[in-house]
């Protein structure tokens, strides 16, 4: 796979604590110049990375993060007011607790409302894979699958483990008629190929695309 292949597969991240308004446009001016997918930054930015882009490249953010347990209202607040000003795409953690104990209901429920407040927003359900067991993760999977979400994706990089190989297949195979977004654990070039190869359709990394940008051109 070409270098200039895996850029359109990025969702070019910047979630550090301390991040600042110029890494936030440095953020935006390398996403822009290589084409990547998105850039996924803190709610704090998006309007003004959506004014300093201008449309060139979509702005992402994060919803209930990284823990994902504030109730669902809260979520739709965050949800809604990053959409506001101008979030094209959310990337919204689950509840862990409704996960754990197996509520379908509630799970449902709560992804359905954070998609109606995306008011058309792409919407990516963040399930933490590495707290997950197997059957857990399948459970997640079914329930994404009957849900309003496009995506689930595997981690939000600020857990135990991010995204594995074997869990991207996992979530490409049991979450039916949804896209798989892998996130963290993402080392190199050679690994990004991997990722996609086993299904994913976005790569969330804050390095990725430096690494790229000093590979060889074409990947193995």
């Amino acid at each position: 796979m070409k270098k200039t292949d895996i850029f359109q597969y990025i969702d070019h991240t910047e979630l550090r604590r301390d991040a600042t308004t110029d890494d936030i446009v440095r953020l935006i001016d390398d996403a822009k110049e290589f084409g990547t997918a998105s850039v996924c930054i803190p709610p704090y930015f998006v309007e003004e990375a959506y004014l300093y882009a201008k449309d060139t490249i979509p702005i992402c953010t994060v919803v209930g993060f990284p823990n994902g347990y504030v109730t669902t209202g809260s979520k739709c607040f965050e949800t809604l007011d990053a959409v506001k000003q101008g979030a094209v795409e959310i990337d919204m953690v689950i509840n862990m607790a409704l996960l754990k104990e197996r509520k379908e209901k509630e799970l449902l429920l709560e992804i359905n409302a954070v998609k109606s407040a995306c008011r058309g927003a792409l919407l990516k359900v963040i399930v933490e894979a590495c707290m997950l067991t197997h059957e857990e993760k399948i459970f997640i999977s079914e329930v994404v699958s009957n849900s309003g979400a496009e995506y689930i994706k595997t981690s939000t990089g600020f857990s135990t483990g991010g995204a594995t190989l074997e869990d991207v297949e996992l979530f490409a195979k049991h979450c039916k008629g949804k896209k798989v977004k892998a996130a963290g654990g993402i080392k190199s070039p050679e690994d990004a190929v991997r990722f996609i190869n086993a299904g994913a359709s976005r790569l969330g990394s804050s390095s990725l695309l430096k690494m790229l940008r000093d590979a060889e051109d074409e990947i193995l």
